[in-house]
């Protein structure tokens, strides 16, 4: 495995900076927004579709530092029942498939997205519960009409381009569980897969181990993202686990996002990576910070050492002892 970094964490540094810096912490690879909703602060992805110079020096300053590009990652909302955002979203999604097939990136990161509830609806519907019947209706209708047919026809356009989609499992979005993900990837076909984050199973009740022997086994993890969270366990008795405050309010929040290590021990994260190596994941485990209690460089330094430590890297070799 590789340890890399989802480079929007270091937005405010020019590229070659950024790299500079990623390279020296002992970092391998680098995710890299396009943009939707992590933007592209790092990536120009018109310009670059449009100059194979400009690809080439792209890459060279990735390659010439010792890394590589484990994934482009453009999450965004393509089902969005407005259609100036959808189609904006779904251009940019198409565009990144583009560009990671021009440069050789194996996948592309997003949102699987989430309708409304009708042809006529504005904004996202993402419904939880299957009583009163209405929710299990739309449910129905949002797979039937929008889910499984957009996403079956850009799957066909990924695979054409020998690209794979790393759908990320998030909460308020049609996939945001591994059955989810598994029941869109069986209608759309192979080339969707997850960009499994133990941060988004463990406030929805889901270990993260589980998920990636349920995925795993299934050949459906394409991507990694390594980022943890902490349970209030008085505030979740008082707002539940689907808390509507705000991010910012950590002090009242039933859950929270942590930097690796500072929501589940290493245990907890030697026992993911082992199950990754156990289920055939030899990728890249990619950082993902967003602890409010930490600074970037604070957050991102303590992922990077808590990470090199239960990280496994060498490929296997033989049993010797059997």
């Amino acid at each position: 495995m590789k340890l890399g970094i989802f480079t929007v964490l270091f937005g405010q540094k020019p590229f070659e900076e950024m790299l500079d810096y990623v390279a020296s912490k002992g970092l391998e690879a680098v995710e890299i927004g396009t943009g939707g909703y992590p933007g592209d602060a790092h990536c120009n992805r018109k310009e670059l579709l449009a100059d194979e110079s400009k690809r080439k020096a792209f890459l060279k300053a990735v390659e010439s530092r010792g890394l590589i590009i484990s994934a482009l990652s453009c999450h965004a909302n393509p089902l969005h029942p407005q259609k100036a955002i959808s189609s904006e979203h779904d251009q940019t999604i198409r565009e990144t498939i583009d560009l990671a097939s021009k440069l050789g990136v194996p996948v592309v990161n997003t949102f699987s997205g989430c309708p409304g509830d009708s042809e006529d609806a504005k904004y996202p519907n993402w419904p939880v519960a299957p009583w009163p019947n209405d929710y299990q209706e739309i449910l129905d209708w949002q797979w039937k009409n929008k889910v499984i047919p957009y996403w079956t026809e850009i799957a066909k356009y990924a695979s054409e381009r020998n690209v794979k989609i790393g759908l990320e499992l998030h909460g308020g979005f049609s996939v945001h569980t591994p059955a989810t993900l598994l029941r869109l990837r069986e209608a759309a076909g192979e080339a969707i897969g997850a960009n499994l984050d133990p941060s988004h199973m463990w406030w929805q009740g889901i270990d993260p181990v589980q998920a990636v022997h349920i995925l795993g086994r299934a050949g459906a993890i394409h991507h990694f993202h390594a980022k943890d969270t902490s349970i209030d366990p008085i505030n979740v008795n008082r707002y539940g686990l689907t808390d509507m405050q705000p991010y910012t309010n950590m002090l009242e929040r039933a859950w929270q996002f942590r930097t690796v290590g500072f929501g589940h021990d290493l245990k907890t994260w030697a026992d993911i990576i082992s199950a990754l190596r156990l289920v055939g994941y030899d990728y890249v485990v990619s950082i993902e910070h967003e602890d409010g209690l930490m600074s970037v460089e604070e957050g991102f330094t303590k992922a990077v050492q808590n990470l090199q430590q239960v990280l496994i890297r060498e490929p296997l070799g033989e049993m010797w002892w059997v």
